[in-house]
């Protein structure tokens, strides 16, 4: 099987891992820089062209999308779609989880446990959406912002006014979500491929700050989680349509509350817990190209 990994970043762990454990399961394997491609569109011939070359007799690909680059990467995986290639990760459900609002929405919707949140753009009642949220402390984050940038922990009154109005004179979507105290900096990422979690990790902030994410400096350890934790994280992952995520999600005294479901999640996980992440996606990946199974409709 010819297998295509969608990255930019040839020498990312996550890259190179999908590419030993595609090759040591006897499939061809190339890794394609999406940003470097172009589409060429024409009646019923959809087409990738890159390094001069039109891309055929790929059967599968897996894609790496960078947040700067979702709606460009999500067009080239689309592209690929309209070919009948297997992907991974739909092009829709790309776009989906990287709209934090649309993804929250949807979240709520289909009765996943999350943090309550407030989205606002020019509002001036900063005051309302305080207290829509119960009050400081709170957590302000800028909608688009990932791994755990644009994201501040406003401890009082004051300073929550304060960064909401800078959020609004800047002109950027922001969101207002309630402090889950007894989380204590620690949230939980859940890896699930085809609807099964296959590992998990705690990760707990260092020093003083509140954000947990590894690319902060976050110490990620191994976490058993509990039924409700498991399938909330499954839940999560078939709500925003993808076959392969991250599910980072919050422990509070009502459950689990979700943060955040991730297209694109790193392989860290797989030294803080042993679990051979790459193997499950590249397992997943032949069974379904060869069974023809489709996730999402392109356009859905």
């Amino acid at each position: 099987m010819n297998i295509a990994i969608l990255s930019r970043g040839f020498k990312n762990y996550s890259t190179i891992r999908l590419v030993e454990e595609a090759k040591a399961r006897g499939h061809e394997v190339q890794v394609i820089n999406y940003a470097k491609c172009f589409m060429t569109l024409e009646q019923n011939t959809p087409i990738v062209n890159y390094r001069g070359e039109i891309l055929t007799d790929i059967d599968a690909i897996v894609p790496r999308i960078s947040a700067r680059l979702t709606n460009y990467g999500a067009s080239i995986v689309r592209q690929f779609e309209m070919q009948n290639v297997f992907t991974t990760t739909s092009s829709i459900s790309i776009v989906r989880a990287r709209d934090k609002l649309r993804s929250m929405q949807l979240l709520a919707k289909s009765g996943v446990g999350i943090p309550k949140t407030v989205f606002a753009r020019e509002t001036a009642d900063y005051e309302g959406v305080l207290e829509q949220v119960g009050g400081a402390p709170v957590i302000i984050k800028v909608a688009r912002g990932t791994h755990g940038t644009g994201v501040v922990l406003a401890e009082t009154r004051k300073a929550a006014l304060a960064v909401m109005q800078a959020f609004n004179v800047e002109g950027v979507n922001f969101l207002v979500q309630e402090y889950i105290a007894e989380s204590k900096g620690e949230d939980i990422r859940a890896f699930v491929v085809n609807g099964k979690v296959i590992a998990s990790m705690m990760r707990k902030s260092s020093d003083e700050d509140f954000r947990a994410n590894l690319h902060q400096g976050g110490v990620g350890l191994p976490v058993k989680l509990t039924d409700l934790e498991r399938k909330t994280a499954q839940k999560a992952a078939k709500t925003m349509g993808l076959t392969v995520s991250g599910v980072d999600m919050l422990r509070s005294e009502r459950g689990p509350l979700v943060l955040e479901v991730n297209a694109s999640p790193g392989f860290g996980i797989e030294k803080i817990t042993g679990r051979n992440v790459a193997a499950s996606i590249i397992e997943y990946t032949e069974h379904s190209a060869k069974t023809g199974r489709r996730k999402d409709k392109v356009g859905a």
